[in-house]
């Protein structure tokens, strides 16, 4: 029994090692792509991901995270993922592919010397998705904090622009008066910081928008450019952004209100009936099983 583990064993890493090394001169990049940094430009280009510091040619690690990267397309989704989480510190997208892969192993390895069951792959499969809906759900919890004082924000903001500030000028006073930071006001404040640092306004913005991920900011955004570049009225065109989406929130919390009656259905049937079916029945039944009914 012990040398048939043991052959199982060996049989194992051997065509773990054989399918590593077929997906790798398989989504080997080409030599090129690692070529060195001609221009100012391409130095910009490699800063945008932390993925252009990785050398196949370095070590075995770096090989794996980059077939992981951009063999499977996966650098271009943890960046996104990374900017959606606010680029929090201690993390990076190199990272979270580490953290993938940690996940991976740890589940794929725990079942296999469990059970010694192509079952194994399977749960490798599994541990890999499941930082992904650890950072899904992060992000929901951080798209909700940022999005429940929204509108208060843009009634803030359209006041005192109405009293003669710039919008910019606004923002900073509803984030140095606003007694508790919350995602909203942290990203805010870190729109005027590019701004002071030298982005323009439109492109600060537009990067505040793709932080968020929040379709609610993304027309909050269109509407500040909108204003610049037409010279429209901005308070007006807050006052009713502000207007329509208090307006579709209230609509969203009746159609939710209405669906909950037909989803309590589901624990009625399931745990409720059961119960008083049973407190109803277990009398007679146990008459029954004695000697009969009283009656």
């Amino acid at each position: 029994m012990q040398g048939s583990s043991i052959f199982l064993l060996i049989v194992a890493l051997v065509g773990s090692f054989s399918a590593f090394t077929f997906i790798y001169r398989f989504f080997l990049p080409k030599k090129e792509e690692y070529s060195p940094i001609q221009s100012v430009d391409d130095l910009e280009q490699k800063e945008l991901s932390v993925f252009a510091r990785l050398d196949p040619r370095r070590s075995v690690m770096d090989r794996i995270d980059l077939i992981l990267a951009r063999g499977l397309g996966l650098e271009k989704k943890l960046n996104e993922t990374y900017v959606l989480l606010g680029s929090p510190d201690g993390t990076d997208p190199l990272k979270m592919l580490h953290k993938k892969e940690f996940f991976a192993v740890v589940a794929g390895a725990l079942v296999y010397f469990l059970t010694y069951s192509p079952l194994a792959f399977v749960f490798l499969l599994l541990g890999f998705i499941i930082p992904d809906a650890l950072n899904s759900r992060s992000i929901r919890f951080r798209q909700e904090d940022i999005i429940r004082n929204f509108p208060t924000f843009v009634d803030l903001a359209a006041l005192m622009i109405e009293s003669g500030q710039d919008y910019m000028t606004a923002f900073d006073r509803i984030v140095k008066i606003s007694p508790k930071k919350t995602g909203l006001e942290r990203e805010v404040e870190q729109v005027i910081n590019e701004v002071q640092l030298g982005y323009s306004r439109r492109d600060a913005l537009r990067r505040f928008a793709l932080r968020t991920g929040l379709q609610e900011i993304r027309s909050f955004v269109g509407l500040i450019i909108q204003s610049d570049e037409l010279g429209t009225s901005l308070v007006d065109l807050l006052r009713n952004f502000s207007a329509d989406m208090r307006f579709r929130r209230l609509n969203k919390a009746e159609k939710l209100a209405a669906q909950a009656s037909t989803k309590m259905l589901i624990p009625l049937f399931i745990f409720i009936f059961p119960t008083v079916f049973i407190l109803m029945l277990a009398p007679m039944i146990s008459d029954l099983l004695t000697g009969g009914m009283p009656f």
